[in-house]
């Protein structure tokens, strides 16, 4: 009897929750980071990287205990000594504070771009591997950076044509101011304690003021009635809010105040805000911050006031998919050298490493194709030009330069000349959008 085994290879697929960036979109993220940066720029904000993992207890002090990214979606290893990390303004404040910023400047503003890390269930546009971008701004305290940090990120969006999305504002004061409320807001949930989400169950003996965050539907409904915090802020509270809102206004900035806007984290203080977009659907945050004047102290450092905002990437870009947002054209390929034999193949090569260091993009074959093949690729890479070189080319140092768009043909008595006509072909070549 003849045994038969069948060897069954399974390929290996990437981590659920993740996504592999392809050449295509890779492209555009690029494009999308680069034009943050110069928004940024003009800000003066400047970019801070920090390690793709810090301390756990960063985390734990920083964001809270009890927030939902502590508590459930944390990547930590090493006996939980270490965290990727989950959000980005820890990090910054702990670096902020190591280095020392403070001593460059009373006011430092700072930008990053950063992948994040978060055991959640994936869903459109989140991911447990995602990219941030994001502002902070320590050392004021003054409503006009408040408006400033708002405006810029207004001015994100707009530059990338989003100009539909919502701006909801709110100010949730100091934790003194919040003593009263959060003792009345107490009373009245203790009468749905037992219809509340186990989430906010447990919030209500931990955190009151985030049940306020809570996406739970019938949780929302019971809050319809609640207390609402602004009411008891004290009277300088309330004017700093409404100077704020002013400037707003000034700078034509649309918003609408939502006095049960808390956010997610416990760091938040005063001033807070969301922009959203009905192109997400049902989970249509796109972008939020506010100020966290505690965060510095609590990690260590001397008393410094700051506010922040961070936005995904992944679901901005889905915003500019819904918008159908014109991308511009990856620099084309300028030149496609078809080679006929082994002699050829390095002239080739040499004809390619002369135009690339003029800054033109190039390209020639490696696979010892036909010639009819090779034209099919240049087709394929939509090259403005193709340079057919055989052995009489070579001898005679003469070559035919072929315009692929309508196949006529220039002459050419050596490679230089070539090389000079293309670079002024590069230098004129118009840029397009996709």
């Amino acid at each position: 009897m003849t045994l038969i085994i069948y060897f069954c290879t399974m390929s290996i697929q990437k981590p659920k929750g993740t996504y592999d960036l392809l050449p295509d979109k890779a492209f555009q993220r690029n494009f999308i980071e680069k034009n943050l940066r110069e928004v940024f720029t003009d800000f003066n904000y400047k970019e801070i990287r920090t390690p793709a993992f810090e301390k756990t207890s960063l985390f734990r002090r920083g964001i809270g205990e009890e927030t939902d990214i502590v508590s459930k979606e944390m990547y930590s290893f090493n006996q939980d000594e270490f965290t990727l990390k989950p959000e980005m303004t820890a990090p910054v404040i702990r670096a902020y504070i190591e280095n020392s910023l403070y001593n460059e400047s009373p006011l430092k503003k700072l930008f990053y771009i950063s992948n994040m890390f978060r055991r959640e269930r994936p869903q459109a546009g989140r991911f447990r591997e995602f990219s941030q971008f994001g502002a902070e701004a320590i050392g004021s305290g003054d409503y006009l950076i408040d408006t400033e940090m708002i405006l810029l990120a207004d001015t994100i969006l707009k530059k990338f044509g989003i100009n539909d999305a919502k701006i909801r504002i709110n100010t949730i004061g100091s934790v003194a101011e919040r003593e009263i409320y959060l003792k009345e807001l107490k009373n009245y949930l203790s009468k749905y304690i037992n219809e509340l989400s186990e989430d906010s169950r447990r919030r209500f003996k931990t955190n009151p003021l985030r049940i306020l965050d809570t996406k739970d539907k019938k949780d929302i409904e019971m809050l319809k009635d609640a207390p609402v915090l602004y009411e008891y802020l004290n009277a300088d509270t309330k004017e700093n809010f409404s100077k704020i809102l002013s400037n707003l206004k000034l700078l034509n900035i649309r918003f609408e105040t939502d006095y049960r806007l808390v956010r997610g984290f416990d760091y938040y203080t005063s001033t807070t805000f969301e922009f959203t977009s009905d192109s997400l659907g049902a989970q249509n945050s796109l972008l939020g911050g506010g100020r966290y004047d505690l965060l510095v102290e609590q990690l260590g450092g001397k008393p410094a006031p700051a506010i922040g905002f961070a936005a995904g990437i992944e679901r901005f870009e889905m915003i500019l998919e819904e918008n159908k947002y014109r991308f511009p054209f990856e620099k084309e390929i300028m030149l496609y050298v078809v080679s006929i034999g082994e002699e050829c193949k390095v002239a080739a090569l040499k004809i390619l490493n002369c135009l690339r260091n003029s800054g033109i993009k190039c390209e020639t074959d490696f696979l010892n194709r036909s010639v009819k093949s090779q034209m099919k690729e240049a087709n394929k890479y939509n090259a403005k030009f193709a340079l057919v070189i055989g052995e009489d080319e070579l001898k005679s140092n003469s070559f035919q330069l072929k315009r692929m768009s309508d196949g006529s043909s220039l002459s050419f008595t050596n490679f230089e000349n070539i090389i000079e006509y293309l670079k002024n072909e590069n230098q004129t070549s118009p840029s397009g959008q996709t």
